[in-house]
């Protein structure tokens, strides 16, 4: 196997594990709320403060990777959130808990943009798409193996000891990442020449510094993709916060159909991934990179809205709980083309311009995931309501990809894109 394809499949494992860390304290949420004693608005506050510091800490840590390297920050990143995975373990009440998980979410802010770093170092810019498609596909698989993770542990020993196991993973692929990767794919012991001369020829990293200006903020295009990633990430949010207490306090199923409706959502969501990076990197190439990517995420992105709405509207739960399922699977078809049109536009500075899109995807995702459960009240304890406003979102959210341009690369110091 090439090595980069060995590097790809250690983000993808990496993937998986940040996404069972994080999707574990939905699937326990049921008990812990019923252990805590937490209410509806309390349990919307822990799933959302996760997202506030994530998105908090998404800049800071891509720009320290951008200058230190992935490598060294990834270390960081994944020690710190597996101690406070574990630490989650050992919350008593509302208050230990919500600190808990804010220092969780500080702890997995950089995680993708430092990933993104390392593909766009390791891999041809034409693959960059796929990369992507595996490494998010790879967090699907990670939701949908929770359930099955997580119910069983929590069945025969309590929630608690969950969130012990998932932590220690952690930092088993500490130890390997650290003794294993090299920064640099010509520093990577056995790689071959023609790869490595593959991968430096055609990676289209211009050279500059990294330094940080806050003028990128005033590029069109960067706001533009900022704000269709607000509306994508309050979607996706949703199935990784609130989706099984949806399905059970909401659609009135059990905990076996509950687990299995999730895992089969994310099952959608990891095709989607996949199938979205492989139709992108087809399209670039026929079409170029402008279009090629913005016709998958359009698409992707719109008919996710509908089919969520439509799934409202419909009383039969296999019906209405399929077409909810393909809705992230659509969702996610868009994931490759939205990370890799910030690589294009980001360039040396893609750690930078990922986690300015991610921050404001989790801006949207804190606001909707904390939002989510003052609306359920407000609306008489209908848990519906919510689900309609998300669909409209990534409706909105389709449309700004008609103005997205992932040819228009951001220069740093004007902020302006050439």
């Amino acid at each position: 196997m090439k090595k980069r394809y060995q590097v790809l499949f250690a983000l993808s494992l990496l993937s998986v594990i940040t996404f069972l860390d994080r999707i574990a304290i939905s699937v326990a949420s049921p008990r812990i709320m019923t252990d805590l004693g937490l209410s509806k608005e309390q349990l919307g506050w822990v799933l959302g403060i996760f997202a506030l510091a994530y998105g908090g800490f998404e800049i800071p840590t891509g720009l320290m990777g951008d200058r230190l390297g992935a490598k060294k920050v990834l270390i960081r990143v994944v020690l710190w959130w597996s101690v406070f995975t574990v630490l989650t373990g050992f919350a008593t009440g509302f208050g230990m808990l919500l600190i808990t998980r804010f220092l969780f979410g500080i702890g997995e802010a950089g995680a993708y943009p430092n990933s993104s770093i390392v593909l766009s170092k390791w891999f041809p810019s034409i693959e960059r798409a796929r990369g992507q498609a595996w490494i998010w596909s790879a967090s699907r698989v990670g939701g949908a193996l929770t359930p099955f993770l997580v119910i069983p542990i929590q069945n025969q020993f309590g929630w608690r000891a969950s969130f012990f196991f998932l932590g220690i993973l952690g930092i088993v692929w500490v130890i390997f990442w650290k003794f294993w990767f090299k920064e640099e794919p010509s520093q990577m012991k056995g790689i071959s020449e023609k790869e490595l001369d593959n991968i430096l020829k055609n990676r289209n990293l211009p050279e500059g510094n990294h330094k940080f200006s806050w003028s990128i903020f005033k590029n069109r295009n960067l706001l533009l993709l900022m704000g269709m990633y607000f509306c994508y990430a309050s979607g996706a949010f949703f199935f990784q916060g609130w989706l099984p207490t949806y399905l059970q306090k909401g659609r009135g199923l059990n905990d076996e159909d509950m687990s299995f409706i999730t895992s089969f959502s994310f099952v959608l969501g990891a095709v989607g991934c996949l199938s979205g990076g492989f139709v992108c990197d087809y399209l670039v190439k026929r079409i170029g990179p402008r279009w090629g990517r913005a016709i998958v995420a359009l698409t992707g992105l719109g008919l996710s809205g509908v089919f969520m709405l439509i799934s409202v509207f419909v009383k039969d739960n296999t019906t209405a709980t399929v077409l909810l399922s393909a809705g992230l699977g659509l969702m996610d078809f868009t994931i490759p083309a939205s990370w890799s049109t910030a690589m294009d536009i980001g360039g040396k500075h893609a750690g930078t311009i990922t986690g300015a899109m991610n921050s404001a995807g989790l801006v949207g995702s804190t606001v909707n995931t904390i939002g989510f459960g003052y609306l359920v009240t407000a609306f008489g304890n209908n848990y519906h309501a919510p689900v309609i406003l998300l669909s409209i979102l990534l409706v909105f959210g389709a449309l700004l990809w008609l103005k997205i341009d992932s040819t228009k690369r951001i220069t740093f110091e004007t902020g302006e894109a050439h």
